[in-house]
């Protein structure tokens, strides 16, 4: 996944960065909420993580800027204040989800993955493709009853390409989920996770096609 994290406060942020990075999603992280309403003007993202008091813009209000141009991404709303009608607000603003600092890191991760679950494709929990079953919830991928264990970067390779099954994704929108914009990464990234993840894939009635100068594709046939 591709997640915005717009959070003010340094060490917070680094280590949700870290803590999502670890699980293999790319982040863009924004500390200010000006430059944050500038930057979704133009980017997507799978989920918005957003602290409620940000400088530039809060992020009440950067939430219903997202809102009220038509920007149905899934927010999770973090904020120091628990009470109920702080948490009214933010709802009304258009988040979907809050969570009250402090917070375990475990119970971010499993709201991001009901936010996911939320979103307008509508994702079956568990999902056949080609000769391989994998069950969303718990992240794992199946073939004739063995599991076939990724780590985490190429996992999330599997799951985006997958999301567009059949559709061709090009580099860049691969680059930025799995890493983020302007991460530093060697230029062949991409291509080398491809190909570690089509070996491990080989034989199981799934492939990846590359269209040269273009991108990916998943395809799912029988094996």
């Amino acid at each position: 996944m591709r997640i915005i994290l717009v959070e003010d406060n340094k060490s917070l942020a680094k280590g949700i960065e870290d803590a999502l990075r670890d699980q293999g999603h790319g982040v863009d992280h924004l500390d200010d909420g000006l430059a944050a309403d500038s930057f979704l003007r133009t980017e997507t993202a799978d989920v918005a993580i957003i602290d409620i008091n940000l400088p530039g813009l809060t992020g009440i209000e950067l939430t219903k800027r997202m809102r009220g141009r038509g920007d149905t991404t899934p927010v999770l709303m973090l904020t120091a204040m628990g009470k109920t009608s702080d948490r009214v607000v933010g709802l009304d603003a258009g988040a979907d989800d809050y969570l009250v600092k402090p917070f375990e890191m475990a119970e971010l991760m499993a709201r991001l993955r009901a936010l996911t679950r939320r979103r307008p494709q509508l994702m079956p929990e568990q999902e056949f493709v080609g000769d391989l079953v994998y069950d969303r919830q718990q992240r794992v991928i199946m073939h004739q009853d063995k599991r076939i264990d990724l780590p985490r970067r190429e996992l999330a390779l599997f799951e985006l390409l997958l999301d567009h099954k059949g559709k061709l994704l090009d580099r860049e929108r691969i680059f930025s989920s799995l890493y983020g914009a302007g991460a530093e990464v060697e230029a062949n990234a991409i291509e080398l996770l491809v190909s570690r993840l089509r070996r491990k894939l080989d034989g199981t009635g799934v492939e990846i096609k590359t269209a040269r100068g273009l991108g990916y594709m998943l395809n799912a046939g029988s094996a």
